[in-house]
C-alpha cells in the first residue's frame, strides 16, 4: 500500500512514516499542499494523511485540487477539532478526521479502516441497479439521474451504495456512522444529516427513495 504523508512538522512525518513502514507499507512525503497536488498529478496513492494548516495550500484546499483528477482516500490531520472543520472536510470528499495530538497506531486503524471499506464497496457487487430514472453504476461507481451523470463525493456514493445494499432497512444515524464512516463520532448524528441532505439534492426528484425516520434515522425506500 502506497501512503503520501502530507504536514509540514518534519517530526510528524517522521512518526507517521516510521509507522506506515513498520506494517510494510511505502511512504512518501509532501511538506505543504502544492507539493502534495503535485505529487498525485504524477503518481497514484493508496491513502493520504494530510494535514489542515500548512504554508503555500492548506488541506482543504489541497484535497479539492486532487479530487479533481484522483478518487483517493483521504485522511485529515488536524490540531482544530471544531465540528465545522470536520463537516466542511466530508462535504469535500475526506474519508475520515483525526484530531492532533493522536496516536500513531490509531492513524495506522484508520488507514487500514478506510481502505478496506473502500475495496470493499469496489468489489462488493459489479452489476448496474436502476430504480425508475435513478442509475448506479457499483463498479464504476458512477450515479446517473434521468441519463445525466450525478457528481457525487466519494462519501456520498458511499452512503447510497450503503443504502442500496440495505434496501428497506430501517438505519439509525449511529450504525450509519459506524458501518459507513467506520467510528464512531460521539452521537454526533448531524454529520449523518449534513450528507443526506447533500447525497439528496444530488439525486433530485429520487431523493424520495431516501426516507426519514423520525427519531431513528432513514430507510432507502423503493
Amino acid at each position: 500500500m502506497k501512503v503520501l504523508i502530507v504536514d509540514d512538522e518534519d517530526m510528524i512525518r517522521n512518526v507517521l512514516k516510521e509507522y506506515v513502514e513498520f506494517e510494510g507499507n511505502e511512504a512518501f512525503e509532501a511538506t505543504d499542499g502544492m507539493e502534495a497536488v503535485r505529487m498525485c498529478r504524477d503518481n497514484d496513492y493508496d491513502v493520504i494523511l494530510m494535514d489542515v494548516m500548512m504554508p503555500k495550500l492548506d488541506g482543504f484546499s489541497a484535497v479539492k485540487e486532487i479530487k479533481k483528477t484522483k478518487d483517493i482516500p483521504v485522511i485529515m490531520l488536524s490540531a482544530r477539532g471544531e465540528e465545522y472543520d470536520k463537516l466542511f472536510g466530508f462535504e469535500i470528499g475526506v474519508d475520515d478526521y483525526v484530531t492532533k495530538p493522536f496516536s500513531p497506531k490509531e492513524v495506522m486503524a484508520r488507514i487500514n479502516a478506510v481502505t478496506k471499506r473502500r475495496s470493499a464497496a469496489e468489489n462488493a457487487n459489479t452489476d448496474v441497479v436502476t430504480f425508475e430514472g435513478l442509475t448506479v453504476d457499483m463498479a464504476g461507481r458512477n450515479v446517473y439521474v434521468d441519463g445525466e451523470k450525478a457528481e457525487l463525493t466519494p462519501k456520498e456514493y458511499e452512503i447510497l451504495f450503503y443504502f442500496i445494499k440495505n434496501k428497506g432497512i430501517a438505519l439509525t444515524r449511529e450504525k450509519l456512522l459506524y458501518d459507513v464512516w467506520g467510528f464512531d463520532f460521539y452521537g454526533d448524528d448531524r454529520t449523518v444529516d449534513t450528507h443526506i441532505k447533500m447525497l439528496r439534492a444530488n439525486l433530485k426528484q429520487y431523493r424520495k427513495f431516501i426516507v426519514t425516520l423520525r427519531g431513528l434515522g432513514y430507510k432507502f425506500e423503493v
